[in-house]
């Protein structure tokens, strides 16, 4: 180290790094939990590349399960059931990457929904949830690249839905899905494409994101909850050395041991029950992973009739696939600003709010939690359908109903269950928030 101070002059960073106090709150770790799910994805990610071959050629499989011997299947396809059954720890791999791809973009939304009820994105952390939520888009693209990678019949058929939505953008749709895929639907390039995306791009976007996030969180000191110590001024919690660094090291543990667990003993994504992509085949049912089954729901909750504007044509798929998606994200990235513009509080905060202190946020956050669910919900339509022994239809129209009532219905009780919890008198604030200890040595917030 002193060798090292000489030349770099470290020894005094590398001191004030190690006595940065961090927050001693469980939902302090949600983002620490999405930062070991990006570690593990990377690992278990690296270890299948060198065993996939992202080519789309056709070729004849030989393999050990016999249904499929002597069928032409994708250079893709092929690899994937070699690394599922031939590659020694191929198929735990495959499923702990998995298994980790789905709590990564879960721990990433309910880190978002901890930052938005406690109302951390507030100044001056406005531009690390802008950031956050960059990060979680570009966590959806990543996960439906590499769902898509193992060109079985049910990726492809996600494929074709992304397809039909690109090609219909108004006037510049069909340039951008023939430059995003290569070509007409099915082509044989899309493979090695979202590949790049999926091992370089999106990666080294979110490697360059994470560290702009820690960054600034770096520079700026911790949001907290009102304590009897707490303040505007301090961060009241435990150093990084030795306190936190050994609870983010067993959190790190834990999480990978729970990943191990799940991909070892919980089958997910069997590509040979669904046998190679067939372009004139679509498998039913057919659902996405979770986190762009909303994106499935719109499209099929939205009316397959083409509207006409001003006499240019908008094919349907254009409005729940990509007008939806443009505004909630928006929204969210531009809510603090609208959240400012809307009370008037243009103050510093480091203090967090519970969810009961601010009712029309707490509102507006359950509102858009329940649509974006029944969307979610919406996915899952035909299988429903069986379930009940319903027929498809009526599901849909219920569903169509349900996406406006049960939001409104719930942000409301949601908003008059703050307002209850807080006492009367108590309404959406206007105005900075500002907390002043009270003689019993707690705290009340003066609006």
């Amino acid at each position: 180290m002193g060798w090292l101070d000489e030349r770099l002059g470290i020894a005094s960073f590398a001191r004030k790094g190690l006595r940065k106090v961090f927050p001693d709150h469980w939902s302090f770790l949600l983002g620490e939990v999405a930062l070991f799910c990006f570690v593990i994805l990377v690992a278990t990610g690296t270890f299948l590349t060198l065993f996939y071959r992202p080519d789309a050629a056709e070729v004849v499989y030989q393999g050990p399960y016999a249904p499929l011997q002597g069928r032409e299947v994708s250079a893709a396809y092929e690899s994937v059931m070699r690394i599922s059954f031939e590659v020694r720890a191929g198929l735990v791999m495959r499923q702990i990457h998995h298994w980790a791809a789905l709590v990564f973009v879960a721990s990433v939304v309910v880190h978002a929904m901890r930052i938005f009820f406690t109302g951390a994105f507030r100044k001056p952390r406005e531009l690390n949830w802008v950031i956050g939520v960059v990060l979680l888009i570009l966590a959806l693209g990543m996960g439906f690249t590499g769902y898509s990678l193992p060109d079985d019949l049910l990726s492809g058929t996600g494929l074709r839905i992304a397809y039909s939505v690109l090609i219909s953008v108004p006037f510049i749709g069909p340039y951008l899905a023939f430059l995003a895929f290569g070509g007409e639907f099915p082509t044989a390039g899309i493979i090695s494409r979202l590949f790049v995306l999926h091992v370089m791009l999106l990666p080294g976007l979110i490697f360059g994101l994470i560290g702009a996030h820690l960054a600034i969180l770096a520079r700026q000191k911790h949001a907290q909850f009102a304590t009897s110590k707490s303040t505007e001024r301090n961060v009241v919690g435990k150093p990084f050395w030795p306190g936190q660094a050994f609870k983010s090291v067993g959190l790190l543990l834990i999480t990978g041991s729970v990943l191990s667990l799940m991909g070892g003993l919980i089958q997910i994504n069997p590509v040979w029950d669904y046998g190679p992509f067939d372009p004139t085949v679509v498998s039913a049912p057919a659902q996405p992973d979770w986190y762009i089954g909303w994106l499935e729901g719109a499209l099929r909750l939205f009316p397959p009739a083409d509207v006409s504007v001003f006499g240019i044509l908008i094919p349907s798929p254009f409005i729940p696939g990509v007008v939806m998606p443009g505004i909630a994200f928006g929204l969210m990235a531009l809510w603090p600003f609208v959240e400012a513009k809307l009370t008037g509080d243009r103050d510093e905060h480091h203090l967090l709010n519970r969810p009961r202190d601010v009712p029309f946020r707490t509102g507006i956050g359950v509102a858009a939690f329940l649509f974006f669910l029944v969307l979610t919900i919406a996915g899952g339509n035909d299988v429903m359908a069986i379930m009940f022994n319903v027929q498809v239809e009526a599901v849909t129209n219920v569903l169509r109903v349900a996406v406006f009532v049960v939001p409104a219905l719930g942000g409301l009780l949601a908003h008059r269950m703050s307002v209850q919890l807080q006492g009367p008198g108590v309404g959406i604030p206007r105005g900075p928030v500002r907390l002043r200890r009270n003689p019993e040595g707690g705290f009340e917030e003066q609006h």
